[in-house]
């Protein structure tokens, strides 16, 4: 029987490839053409004579499917469903184990003989070495998805089929099948199998999370997702642990998580494993202890794997009890006043843990965080649920007071001590926080000469007020806070170290608002809170809780209680809109970084600003002026794109003497 053109042109294409003569054509993938190699080299097929399809008897086919009864008896529900979907595309569905033994089929009656004689069949054999390349047999040893699509099979006899194949592996990542969609005919462009690609490596990964769950239903099962919403309907990650939290066995998305943690950390043995604990930087007691319900009724714990977000959720085992809950280290007592500071962010989570053990002790506390993120909250937060509650909680801000007057303010003074003073003399903070908490804030602007007369306090537990010949004994907690490096500081001369050692007793992180997972909650409480101190309700529209969700408030949880005490005395009505927030949280952008330019000249047509000293301005003024100069000196476009307020924007004109083009200037 004669060939087809098309046919002819193919085997000769394959025979010139087996001389050495590299005639592929160049729309084929490298992936079909080493396939092809290993056609002609390794499996020695010739293209000359097509092999004949090859089909099992009903006893070795019997042998076959009974090899993955399990895998068959979970997969027949995505089969089915998958099916439904192409049928009517023409598509006949196949799924092969890991052979490449057709051991499952659906097609239609009335394609039979057609789909017998192109071996599109419950039996068939698709294994590259006796098949040649082809979706199932290509997929089988690459172990991945793959569409070989008519010309790029290998048998000239297949070139008139597409198919897509998808590999559907165990536990341990070893390929156990292969889940394949053929069609007879289909159009000539490769692209037209895109979405089937897709189609088939879904339906491909909800068998193997199927078999995952089936296979490991008497173990403790982590499910995640990036996507609160979809944790429990759909989460793509899963991972089986031992009560102890170590690692069992993971589906596709966990073995990728615990991959790219081990490129990130390097275990000491390749047998070393991380645990759940490791993988999500989170506390088995976390974990194991999932919260009964969140608003939404969505039982998920925040967590982080890799420097992103995700939500967990815990799968228990049906039938017996979990010991989970005895052997579980004990979660931390309830503390409202700390409690409430976070939701479900785990950094906060872990500096929460730490605040309620030091919550009961004398030790002295130094809290970093940017400027805004609380610090002052949270130290208040320590002492309201101490054994100090009832007792004074004194607040300094050491950058607020001036230098000459901070030493009478600390330790206070006695009548005539100097000129100007109170008659009466005045008692000191520190003697004002006598039984209670002494908090220091912004301690790095501290002088020098006074911290070494704070590190004579802390040492002696004894105040001398200017002019006193007698100390006076104190019973203080100190806790101060910085935004600033100290060890910067301490390297620069402008630190004592001996007093740093003497405020670290303890150290405590305060992130970032907008590193924190939890700025929902955020949100909502600063919101509550205002509400409550106004007397006012207000509901935050979607509109406005997406646009403080992106923006990155660099001013910390102070700018966004600032916007929403703005929002909430300009909003009309009862409703927070987008338009009701500060021009500054209508973009998702922060502040731009001021960087001078490389040209200053004018735009064409535009005025020459003046400036009032006649001088150049500096390299930050140069900056400014070109974003002036490109806004069409826009004052409020300028402040959206830098993240400010327009007061600041012409507070910086002034600083840098920077005048609008026809204006007088700004004052």
């Amino acid at each position: 029987m004669a060939l087809q053109p098309e046919k002819r042109q193919h085997i000769r294409t394959l025979m010139r490839l087996g001389e050495g003569r590299d005639a592929c054509p160049a729309e084929h993938r490298d992936v079909i053409r080493r396939s092809w190699q290993r056609c002609l080299g390794e499996y020695r097929l010739d293209p000359c004579h097509p092999r004949p399809v090859r089909v099992l008897t009903q006893q070795a086919l019997r042998d076959h499917q009974e090899s993955v009864d399990e895998l068959l008896h979970v997969a027949r529900a995505g089969v089915d469903r998958l099916y439904g979907q192409v049928a009517r595309l023409g598509y006949a569905l196949l799924l092969t184990d890991q052979r490449g033994i057709t051991v499952a089929f659906r097609g239609q009656s009335e394609q039979d003989r057609a789909l017998r004689r192109a071996g599109l069949y419950l039996g068939a054999d698709w294994n590259e070495r006796h098949a040649g390349t082809c979706a199932v047999g290509t997929c089988l040893h690459d172990g991945q998805a793959i569409t070989c699509h008519q010309g790029e099979h290998f048998d000239a006899t297949h070139i008139d089929l597409t198919c897509t194949a998808a590999p559907i592996t165990d536990p341990q990542g070893r390929v156990m099948a292969v889940l394949d969609i053929s069609a007879l005919q289909s159009p000539r462009s490769h692209e037209s199998q895109t979405f089937a690609l897709s189609l088939v490596n879904l339906h491909a990964r909800m068998i193997e999370d199927a078999y995952f769950l089936h296979r490991y239903r008497d173990s403790l099962i982590l499910r995640f997702d990036s996507a609160r919403e979809f944790v429990h309907l759909n989460g793509r990650g899963l991972i089986a642990i031992e009560e102890d939290g170590s690692l069992i066995a993971a589906n596709h998305e966990g073995r990728a998580l615990i991959d790219a943690h081990l490129r990130r950390w390097p275990p000491w043995s390749a047998a070393c494993l991380p645990g759940a604990t490791q993988l999500f930087d989170a506390e088995l007691g976390d974990l194991l202890g999932i919260p009964a319900a969140g608003e939404d009724q969505i039982r998920a714990f925040r967590a982080r794997a890799n420097d992103a977000t995700c939500f967990v959720t815990l799968l228990e085992p049906r039938g017996r009890p979990r010991k989970a809950t005895t052997t579980a280290a004990p979660r931390d007592a309830s503390v409202p006043a700390l409690d409430r500071l976070a939701g479900d962010d785990p950094a906060m989570h872990r500096l929460l843990k730490l605040a309620r053990r030091l919550r009961n002790e004398t030790v002295s506390v130094l809290i970093h965080g940017e400027t805004g993120t609380g610090k002052e909250v949270l130290a208040r937060a320590l002492h309201d649920s101490g054994p100090r509650a009832q007792a004074p909680f004194v607040a300094v801000n050491c950058a607020a007071i001036p230098e000459a007057l901070i030493e009478s303010e600390l330790f206070g003074y006695l009548p005539g001590a100097f000129t100007g003073g109170r008659p009466k003399g005045m008692r000191g903070l520190i003697q004002q926080a006598d039984g209670g908490t002494l908090f220091l804030d912004e301690i790095g602007d501290m002088p020098l000469t006074l911290q070494t007369r704070l590190l004579r306090v802390l040492a002696e537990r004894e105040v001398m007020p200017l002019g006193a010949e007698t100390p006076v004994k104190v019973d203080i907690r100190v806790v101060t806070a910085t935004h600033r490096d100290v060890t910067e500081l301490i390297r620069a001369g402008d630190f004592r170290e001996d007093l740093y050692y003497r405020l670290n007793g303890a150290e405590l992180h305060l992130p970032a608002l907008r590193e924190r997972a939890d700025r929902h909650y955020v949100i909502r409480r600063v919101h509550d809170e205002l509400q409550a101190e106004r007397g006012q309700s207000h509901h935050l529209r979607a509109d406005a809780m997406s646009a403080l969700l992106a923006h990155d408030w660099p001013g910390n949880i102070r700018q966004l209680r600032n916007a929403l005490a703005f929002a909430m005395a300009t909003a009309e009505g009862d409703e927070i809109t987008l338009h009701d927030l500060p021009e500054t949280c209508h973009g998702a952008a922060g502040p731009t970084t001021l960087t001078a330019p490389a040209s200053l000249g004018s735009a064409p047509g535009s005025a020459s600003p003046s400036t009032s000293a006649g001088a150049p301005p500096s390299a930050d003024g140069q900056a400014l002026l070109e974003l002036l100069r490109r806004s069409a000196w826009n004052i409020s476009q300028v402040a959206r794109q830098l993240g400010v307020s327009r007061p600041t924007v012409y507070r910086r004109m002034r600083r840098h003497g920077l005048v609008a083009p026809n204006h007088q200037p700004v004052s």
